[in-house]
């Protein structure tokens, strides 16, 4: 692939992504009007999504990873009812986009060597989705709601017993879906490790707007049937037995922090970590009873509640993290373990950097608008911190709505 030239044809599209996106749809939709039905009514997220997907494949041409990416995605959008006819609908639809937000940057050679990517982007899919079938892998499990609970007005715990067999790991994620909100699925970390008994936990904070959040937290009821993709993600333990680490959550990112300390509970062995479990103020800090009784299970865990102080504002919390890191040494010793909404993620992972933690494994997460990269001193910090849009309840949720 032709990556220099997919990428400058790419930056010039990306800055009418809205409209791109927008005759994207509308070109499918006319020339295939049976496809409509395979998408969610409310069509603002899709395109998010979309335009995400995309970004993230042209940022990644020479990754070696991205094939494992592509093949990852394949076996997920089987829950989407995905065809080669659909593939195929959806790349010419892309190529007439793409031709239109162009203009006359759309050359000849631009459209060669988008048509030859998004071929080998399908066939990386497809291959991906043919490997699951010939597994056996389901395109998507069927689980009972078997608990519920309410922590507070707007977070729900679920425990979901899957119909068949759902192996996973630790700190991965699950795209969920309910009948209730037809053809949305909204990504949720899985909150505990394996049971022997098959059931996992789900952490969903109600975002204002969310149709699946809130359906999750205010409708959902014992006895209720939701489907679960398969499980991915890339925040699962990577530590030898013994080695320190360090884990950060914020809101519910306690889930698969929560999934990773089980793990390690559940070990032979005692180790050196820290757990720094951060809300925006000290009601929302909903994992203090889990987090304690895990301390008592895992010699040599250390923990740190950090919350804003009673009547202060609540991006206090972040400066209160900052310094509790900062106080901490021994960053390049640690592997780290980071979860949390992406404007937390885009805040703690300069600062961890700056501090010299060589391994800090994290999920990708969709860029959050309005953050800069410019590096900052340890001054820097302390006397000017960044905005905390994380701290807003519209954008605490670790993935989607």
């Amino acid at each position: 692939m032709d990556a220099q030239l997919l990428r400058s044809t790419f930056a010039v599209v990306e800055r009418r992504a809205e409209h791109a996106v927008t005759f994207f749809y509308s070109h499918l939709f006319w020339h295939n009007p049976g496809v409509r039905e395979l998408f969610p009514e409310d069509m603002r997220a899709q395109r998010d999504r979309l335009f995400a997907a995309l970004s993230h494949v042209v940022t990644h041409l020479e990754d070696p990873g991205l094939p494992e990416y592509l093949a990852h995605l394949g076996r997920d959008h089987r829950k989407f009812l995905a065809t080669p006819a659909l593939y195929a609908a959806l790349g010419s639809s892309l190529t007439a986009a793409f031709a239109h937000a162009a203009g006359a940057a759309w050359t000849v050679e631009a459209e060669k060597a988008w048509t030859e990517a998004y071929g080998s982007v399908a066939e990386l899919m497809m291959r991906g989705a043919a490997q699951a079938e010939a597994e056996g892998q389901p395109a998507w499990w069927d689980a009972v709601v078997v608990r519920r609970e309410l922590l507070g007005e707007d977070l729900a715990v679920l425990t979901l017993k899957p119909r068949r067999p759902f192996a996973h790991l630790p700190g991965q994620y699950v795209g969920v879906s309910s009948l209730r909100v037809p053809r949305v699925w909204r990504t949720y970390s899985l909150a505990n490790a394996v049971r022997a008994d098959g059931t996992v936990d789900l952490h969903v904070s109600r975002i204002p707007g969310g149709a699946m959040s809130t359906v999750l937290v205010d409708d959902t009821r014992e006895g209720e049937w939701l489907r679960l993709s398969a499980p991915g993600g890339a925040l699962t333990a990577r530590t030898p037995p013994g080695d320190p680490r360090s884990y950060i959550a914020a809101g519910t990112g306690w889930a698969p922090v929560k999934a990773l300390l089980e793990e390690v509970a559940e070990g032979p062995e005692g180790v050196e970590a820290r757990l720094f479990l951060v809300a925006r103020a000290k009601e929302y800090l909903y994992g203090k009873e889990d987090a304690e009784r895990l301390r008592e299970r895992i010699p040599g865990l250390h923990v740190t509640y950090i919350t804003s102080a009673p009547r202060h504002p609540r991006d206090q919390a972040t400066e209160r993290l900052l310094h509790a890191l900062y106080i901490c040494g021994n960053w390049p010793a640690h592997d780290v373990y980071l979860a949390g909404p992406p404007g937390f993620l885009a805040e703690a992972l300069p600062v961890l950097d700056h501090l010299g933690a060589a391994r800090v494994h994290h999920d990708r997460l969709p860029a959050v608008a309005g953050f800069g990269t410019r590096s900052m001193g340890t001054a820097e910090w302390f006397i000017d911190p960044p905005e905390v849009p994380w701290h807003d309840p519209a954008a605490r949720a670790p993935h989607g709505p």
